[in-house]
C-alpha cells in the first residue's frame, strides 16, 4: 500500500464530514488536506484507543520525533511521506502538527476543562490550528481568513463537544465547562452516571442550550471575518461549516437527547449539504 493510498483510506474510513468537502477540491488540495487529516486521525486515535495513558504519553512523544525527523527529511510513517512532498506548497508547518499533538496531550492529563477560557485554549489547539492548516491548503490571499478559520475551528469543535457529551461521559470525560455546570446546577455525576432518566433535566437542556448558542454565535463570527476575496476558495470550509450546522440543529431539536445516543447524519444528507453548498457557494 502506498502513502497515498494509505491517507486517503484513513480518511474515507473515519467517516466525517471532512470527507465530503475534500471531494470537491482540485487533486493537488484534496491531497494535501487528506494526508493532513490522516495525521489528525492518526493522533486523536493515539487518546481515543489506547487505553493505558502511559502507553499513549509514549506514542504521542513518538509522533513528536516523527514530525521532527519528518521535516528533516526522514519520514517513516506512510501519513508523514504523503504530507511532507505538499508541506512547502501548502503552507504545512511543523508547528502547526506539534499544536495539534500538544492537544492530544491535553486529552491525557485532564478530563475537565475549569471555565470556557480553558476550554477555549485546547480548542485553538485541536481545532483553530486545523482549521488555519485547511485554510491555506483550500488557498487564501487574505491574511483575514486564518482569523475566519480559527474561528470557524472553535464552532465545529463547540459542536462536537455538544454532540459528544454522552461519548465522553462513558470515557469519564467532561469537556462543558465546570463553572458552566455550576451555573445551570448540573452536577459532574449526572453527566458521568447518565441515570435513569438518562440524567435529562430542565437544567441539562438550559445547559446544552447555552452551548449550543454560543456554537451558533461562533459560526456566525466565522462567517462575519471571511473576506470576500477568498469565499470562492474557502467553499469547502463552508461545506464542514453547513454539516455541522446542521448537525448542531439537529441535536436541539431532540432537545439535546446527546447521553444517550450520539446524533449523526446520513452520509447522503452531508453529500447533499456539501453539493448545495458547492452550487450556491454558501
Amino acid at each position: 500500500m502506498t502513502p497515498q493510498q494509505y491517507v486517503q483510506d484513513k480518511a474515507a474510513g473515519s467517516g466525517s464530514s471532512f470527507y465530503y468537502a475534500f471531494l470537491f477540491l482540485p487533486p493537488p488540495r484534496r491531497a494535501a488536506i487528506t494526508a493532513f487529516y490522516a495525521f489528525c486521525r492518526e493522533v486523536d486515535d493515539v487518546v481515543d484507543e489506547v487505553a493505558d495513558t502511559s502507553v499513549a504519553a509514549t506514542k504521542l512523544q513518538w509522533w513528536r520525533q516523527e514530525v521532527a525527523q519528518a521535516y528533516g527529511g526522514a519520514a517513516s510513517h506512510p501519513v508523514m511521506r504523503a504530507l511532507l512532498p505538499l508541506a512547502a506548497d501548502f503552507g504545512i508547518e511543523a508547528r502547526h502538527l506539534a499544536a495539534v499533538i500538544d492537544g492530544c496531550q491535553i486529552d491525557l492529563e485532564q478530563a475537565r476543562f475549569l471555565d470556557y477560557p480553558a476550554l477555549q485554549r485546547y480548542c485553538h489547539l485541536v481545532a483553530g490550528i486545523v482549521g488555519e492548516v485547511a485554510a491555506n491548503i483550500f488557498g487564501r490571499s487574505e491574511a483575514a481568513t486564518v482569523a475566519y478559520a480559527h474561528q470557524l475551528g472553535l464552532a465545529m469543535q463547540l459542536t462536537n463537544i455538544i454532540r459528544d457529551v454522552g461519548d465522553d461521559a462513558r470515557r469519564g470525560r467532561i469537556y462543558l465547562p465546570l463553572s458552566e455546570l455550576q451555573r445551570f446546577d448540573v452536577k459532574a455525576h449526572e453527566l458521568l452516571l447518565r441515570e435513569a432518566p438518562w440524567g435529562y433535566s430542565e437544567r441539562f437542556t438550559a445547559l446544552m442550550r447555552f452551548q449550543a448558542e454560543r456554537a451558533h454565535a461562533a459560526y456566525d463570527a466565522a462567517i462575519a471575518l471571511l473576506p470576500a476575496a477568498d469565499r470562492v476558495a474557502q467553499k469547502p470550509g463552508l461545506m464542514m461549516a453547513n454539516i455541522y450546522r446542521t448537525l448542531l440543529r439537529e441535536i436541539e431539536s431532540q432537545d439535546f437527547r446527546v447521553l444517550h445516543q450520539r446524533t449523526s447524519l446520513t452520509p447522503l444528507r452531508k453529500l447533499w449539504i456539501a453539493t448545495r453548498t458547492h452550487l450556491r457557494g454558501r
